[in-house]
C-alpha cells in the first residue's frame, strides 16, 4: 500500500534571502482584528471578536499560551520575503526555509543563545495558537488553521545545522499573495517595545496610512477593538501617554474630548520621515486587539500562568469609529 504524501511533499521549498533591509510587509488582515495577545505573561484565555459578519476565536495552548505580537514578527518576516521574491519574479511557496540567524536579524533583534531560544518559543506559538475566523470567507463560513502549520530543525548529513523549516497555513499565504491586502511598516516598527504601542501602531497604519484627513476613534471604543486586559482607565493612560510621547514612527497622536467621550484622533506627520507607503485600498472602522500586561518585561517561554482575566467585550456600535473631517 503506497504512502499517502504529505503536505511537506506537495509543497515546493522557498528559500527565504539573508535580507535586513528588505521592507517590512504586514497583511491588513492582521492589522485590524484582534490575532494576537498583547501581553508579555502568558495568555490563555481565548479571545473572541464579533462584527457584524466578521467572526473570529483565538484560543492556545496551557503550555505555550496565544501567540503574542512579538511572536507575529516571524510572520512580517515570512510576509516580507514573500511579497518581494513576488515582485521580483521568483517563485513562492507556504514551505520556507531559513536560518534563525537571518530571522532574528531581520526583526532587529540579538542573535544571542537566548534570542534563539525566545525565536522557538515563537515558533511553537504560533505554531499551538489556534484560530477560527470568517474573514475572506464567503458568507459566515468559517476557517480554522495555526499560524504555522509545522516547524522543524534541519540537520546537514555531518551533523550541523542547517537551519529550520516551516509552513505557513493557506489563509495566511493567500492574503500575502494578495497585494491589496498587504502594507508596508515603518523600519522603526521593531523598535517599539510596547504591546499596546505596537498594537496602536499598526491599528494607525492600517486606519491612517498616508490619508491626510486622518482618522480618530473613541477610547473607550478602542479599549473594546484592542481586547486589553487592563482596566478601561489604565488602558486610557496608556494611550495618553503614548500621544505624549508620540512615539508612533509617522504619525501625530492627540487626544480631543467632544462632548463627555475622549477620541483619539491620528493623521500623517508630513515633517517625519514615514519609510512606510500608501494605503492601497481604502479603510474600513474595524481594529484588532489583545491583552497587554505594561510593566511585564519578561521574555515569554517558562513564565507561569497568570491569572484568568474576563472574556473580551463585544465590537461596539461602528460609528465610533470616524475619518477626520
Amino acid at each position: 500500500m503506497s504512502r499517502r504524501p504529505g503536505e511537506r511533499e506537495q509543497l515546493a521549498l522557498f528559500r527565504a534571502l539573508p535580507a535586513e533591509d528588505m521592507a517590512l510587509r504586514d497583511a491588513q488582515d492582521l492589522m485590524a482584528y484582534p490575532f494576537f495577545s498583547l501581553a508579555k505573561s502568558r495568555r490563555v484565555v481565548p479571545i473572541r471578536f464579533e462584527a457584524g459578519a466578521v467572526s473570529l476565536t483565538v484560543e492556545g495552548v496551557p503550555e505555550h499560551g496565544i501567540a503574542t505580537i512579538w511572536d507575529a514578527d516571524v510572520l512580517i518576516w515570512a510576509a516580507s520575503q514573500i511579497v518581494q521574491a513576488r515582485d521580483e519574479g521568483r517563485p513562492t511557496s507556504r514551505l520556507m526555509a531559513a536560518t534563525p540567524y537571518e530571522i532574528l536579524r531581520f526583526t532587529q533583534r540579538g542573535t544571542g543563545q537566548t534570542e534563539y531560544l525566545a525565536l522557538r518559543a515563537s515558533l511553537d506559538r504560533l505554531q499551538s495558537t489556534t484560530v477560527q475566523t470568517s474573514i475572506r470567507q464567503a458568507g459566515r463560513r468559517m476557517h480554522r488553521f495555526s499560524w504555522i502549520n509545522e516547524w522543524r530543525d534541519c540537520v546537514r548529513p555531518d551533523g550541523r545545522s542547517a537551519g529550520i523549516e516551516l509552513i505557513l497555513p493557506d489563509w495566511f499565504y493567500s492574503g500575502v499573495i494578495d497585494n491589496a491586502l498587504v502594507l508596508t511598516l515603518d523600519r522603526t516598527y521593531f523598535q517599539l517595545t510596547g504591546g499596546i504601542e505596537r498594537w496602536l501602531y499598526r491599528l494607525v497604519r492600517k486606519h491612517g496610512g498616508r490619508q491626510r484627513s486622518g482618522w480618530r476613534f473613541e477610547l473607550r471604543y478602542l479599549h473594546a477593538k484592542s481586547g486589553s486586559l487592563q482596566r478601561y482607565r489604565d488602558f486610557a493612560l496608556h494611550v495618553r501617554a503614548l500621544a505624549e510621547r508620540q512615539s508612533l514612527p509617522g504619525y501625530r497622536l492627540v487626544i480631543e474630548r467632544i462632548g463627555t467621550a475622549d477620541w483619539l484622533a491620528f493623521r500623517r506627520d508630513d515633517a517625519a520621515c514615514l519609510s512606510t507607503g500608501p494605503v492601497e485600498q481604502a479603510v474600513d472602522g474595524v481594529g484588532m486587539g489583545s491583552g497587554d500586561h505594561r510593566h511585564e518585561a519578561r521574555e515569554i517561554g517558562g513564565a507561569a500562568l497568570g491569572r484568568s482575566p474576563a472574556p473580551n467585550p463585544l465590537e461596539p456600535a461602528r460609528d465610533k469609529g470616524l475619518g477626520l473631517p
